[in-house]
């Protein structure tokens, strides 16, 4: 296993080979598998090729990560679970929570894309950053920016990865949790745009993806 690097890796194995309680920050974004399967639009077709080629995780395996997870978050630490409006309101976060009872909700953020996506009825232009605490849950001294407001604004990154997060909210949740030279872990890393946060940051990183 590499720090700072990209790496070829089951991010599954990655969170079982760190150190227990070694990690400050995780950053978690899953490929749904339960959104494809209710709908037939979004991960297909042309202009969805790159997404369509990702490699879906079914419930079952990201309750595996999520509970990985949970081993690898030292007391107090922080994981980030990324979701869309469908698996909002399925409330799929709140099953996955359950794989680690030490986990615990403790905000969400909205994120705007400020794009024109697709939808049946209303057009979805949001994602949702699910705040996770490890116990025991406190703030005061563990998050230390407060001016982080629970809307953000951002346009999707263009030309990398399919599910490429905000960097500006990366960073500002990276700083938020973690201390200079902490270790941020992303065992779905993607086009690894929280590697270059970290760097950015000055935080230590440890992740990987399947391709």
């Amino acid at each position: 296993m590499k720090f700072n690097a990209r790496q070829r890796m089951d991010g599954l194995k990655l969170l079982r080979a760190l150190e227990p309680g070694s990690a400050r920050l995780v950053v978690f974004d899953p490929q749904y598998r339960a959104v494809l399967d209710h709908q037939a639009y979004g991960n297909e077709g042309e202009r969805q090729s790159a997404r369509s080629k990702l490699r879906q995780m079914p419930e079952a395996k990201i309750a595996e990560f999520v509970a990985a997870v949970g081993d690898v978050l030292g007391r107090s630490g922080h994981m980030v679970l990324w979701l869309d409006k469908f698996s909002i309101g399925e409330g799929i976060h709140l099953r996955l929570l359950t794989a680690a009872p030490g986990l615990i909700r403790v905000d969400l953020i909205h994120w705007n894309k400020l794009g024109f996506g697709m939808g049946p009825r209303s057009r979805g232009t949001s994602e949702y950053a699910v705040i996770v605490q490890k116990r025991p849950v406190r703030a005061k001294g563990v998050w230390t920016d407060r001016s982080l407001r629970d809307s953000w604004s951002e346009k999707k990154p263009r030309g990398g990865h399919p599910h490429a997060k905000p960097l500006g909210l990366t960073k500002r949740l990276i700083e938020a949790v973690t201390r200079h030279g902490d270790l941020v872990v992303d065992p779905a890393a993607g086009g690894y745009g929280v590697l270059r946060a970290c760097r950015e940051t000055g935080r230590e990183f440890a992740g990987c993806d399947v391709a």
